[in-house]
């Protein structure tokens, strides 16, 4: 077994490819939340519940705030400790060399598909806690050097549930998850990645 310094980095999946797969992955998921909420419970995928609406000033403004702090976060974690800088450089390791409008589908596809499924379907079943907790083992990478990734995903399920909860819809939290993917996704690839296609 070679020493981790000795390690050759994992080669990134061209990009095409990765887009490719994650919109099927994605369209899956949300077809899942679609069938689970609106088919097999008869009710609403977007509203919490009955008596829930939308308010469209109040609700993308709640996740575009929210989503500015965790990027905000994460830019912190990133820059000032030595964990979210190596999570960073692995992350746009794998990611490869996006261009900067494949970052912005890939978070289009995640932010709608996950916030469907994990807020708009399970959340409603399991209750918050559970909810975000399924949230971040779909994100666990059974690795050390991946805890962080884990550990920032439970506090974000736990957020974007609460986005969910407060609001009655997904509006906000889908908002919140769209912009965070977005620009961190841009961030990674620009500051850690090689260069871009």
């Amino acid at each position: 077994m070679q020493p981790a310094a000795e390690r050759q980095p994992s080669r990134p999946i061209r990009p095409q490819r990765l887009v490719g797969a994650a919109l099927v992955f994605y369209a899956g998921l949300g077809a899942a939340a679609i069938a689970w909420r609106v088919g097999l419970q008869g009710q609403s995928l977007w509203l919490a519940g009955p008596g829930s609406a939308v308010r469209w000033l109040r609700d993308p403004a709640l996740g575009a705030l929210a989503g500015g702090l965790v990027i905000q976060l994460s830019a912190l974690l990133t820059r000032h400790t030595r964990a979210g800088e190596q999570l960073a450089r692995r992350l746009a390791e794998v990611l490869g060399p996006l261009a900067p409008g494949d970052c912005w589908v890939l978070a289009l596809a995640s932010g709608f598909a996950e916030e469907a499924f994990f807020r708009g379907a399970l959340q409603p079943a399991v209750g918050l806690a559970a909810a975000s907790a399924l949230f971040a083992a779909a994100h666990l990478v059974p690795r050390r050097d991946w805890v962080l990734w884990s550990a920032f995903s439970l506090a974000a399920g736990l957020l974007l549930g609460a986005l969910y909860r407060t609001t009655g819809n997904l509006v906000a939290p889908i908002v919140a998850h769209v912009l965070v993917n977005g620009v961190n996704l841009n961030r990674l690839v620009r500051e850690y990645g090689g260069p871009r296609v």
